[in-house]
């Protein structure tokens, strides 16, 4: 999968901007603040619905401006797609030129990796962040579990809304099997996708550590299969109700479970150091890649922002080597001349207060 256009009108700091990145590598260059990184944030917008930086999509409109859009077009080997998000009054997203219904539909259409020195937070922060690391990945390799992940949230908030009175038992019942439902596929799917990830990620961060051992696993329900789960948050979600009526919250269920991540048996999220938990976030995001690629035959597109930076001259020789794989677009404030040569043929644009210009492909 690769993307052939980026059209975007009255984004961030863009009054307009039309680009066609290379297949391979292309470096966007450019001091700080002129837009580098609004470009990766409106591809990420275009490929899950939701800007990576703030949850306000009407910040999103350049200043002045009423409204925006960002239109990309992206080709896999079934052929050409096209994603246009228009953000007014409302936001609206369109797919092939038709405007869809249900969020579900956009996913796995423009499938992204997204790697930022902020998703250092996967490893460091708490469990929200690697819930949501798994979620996105989730949700563009299924659309089923992108709606089942969304019952369960209206869900949740319908039960927590019930317990801000005085519930009784059998009305807490019902919201309590439905959780429970739900919560046990969210759970079994994300179990599955922490093995797999696991195996890739140990193979990666081995690589890009020079030997250190990365484990991944899942802290939630321990059932085999889904009934079992069932079963076993339905009886956590019955001993929890005391605790839930003084809270008002429900303190059971897959938005509690978190990811354990260890190098070498030290618990990364605790005791790690920043370059471990660097190496391991770099190691995940690889794996991510790979991942999506053995589900659906392509490598996804994979997001840089100002990350070659931030690592260490091993780290970044190991990234270099696998992101000649698929299309890449990393963003940076300069790129030494032989770091360049390293990566081979690469696009590259150079970035100035809003603009975009295409400097062609470089060997």
């Amino acid at each position: 999968m690769f993307i052939e256009r980026l059209n975007i009108s009255d984004y961030r700091n863009y009054a307009s901007a039309e680009i066609f990145p290379g297949r391979g590598v292309n470096l966007f260059i450019g001091d700080n603040a002129q837009g580098k990184t609004n470009l990766l944030e409106s591809v990420r917008l275009a490929s899950v619905g939701r800007s990576n930086r703030t949850t306000r999509w009407q910040d999103l409109i350049r200043w002045g401006a009423k409204c925006a859009s960002v239109n990309v077009r992206v080709r896999a080997e079934a052929g050409a797609d096209e994603v246009t998000v228009k953000l007014g009054q409302t936001k609206e997203v369109l797919v092939n030129g038709y405007p869809i219904t249900r969020m579900g539909e956009l996913m796995g259409i423009v499938k992204t990796v997204l790697f930022t020195p902020d998703e250092l937070r996967i490893v460091k922060e708490g469990p929200g962040e690697r819930r949501r690391f798994a979620d996105i990945a989730l949700c563009q390799l299924s659309r089923g579990y992108f709606y089942t992940l969304t019952r369960y949230n209206r869900i949740l908030s319908q039960r927590n809304r019930l317990l801000k009175g005085e519930p009784t038992d059998a009305e807490l019942l019902v919201w309590d099997m439905q959780l429970a439902r739900e919560g046990a596929k969210i759970t079994r799917t994300r179990r599955i996708f922490a093995e797999r990830i696991a195996a890739i990620a140990k193979d990666v961060h081995g690589d890009i550590s020079g030997g250190e051992e990365l484990t991944v696993g899942y802290e939630g329900a321990d059932g085999v299969d889904t009934a079992e789960i069932e079963k076993e948050l339905l009886n956590a979600l019955e001993k929890s109700r005391a605790r839930d009526r003084q809270f008002s919250v429900t303190h059971v269920g897959p938005q509690r479970d978190d990811l354990s991540i260890r190098s070498d048996g030290v618990d990364l999220r605790s005791f790690g150091s920043q370059g471990q938990q660097r190496s391991a976030a770099l190691s995940l995001k690889l794996a991510e890649m790979e991942l999506l690629k053995s589900e659906s035959g392509e490598y996804p597109v994979l997001l840089l922002d100002d990350v070659l930076s931030e690592l260490d001259e091993k780290r970044q020789s190991k990234l270099i080597e696998r992101i000649k794989a698929y299309q890449t677009i990393v963003t940076c404030t300069h790129l030494p001349d032989d770091v360049r040569m390293r990566m081979g043929g690469v696009t590259e644009f150079e970035v100035r207060g809003g603009r975009v210009a295409d400097k062609g492909e470089i060997i």
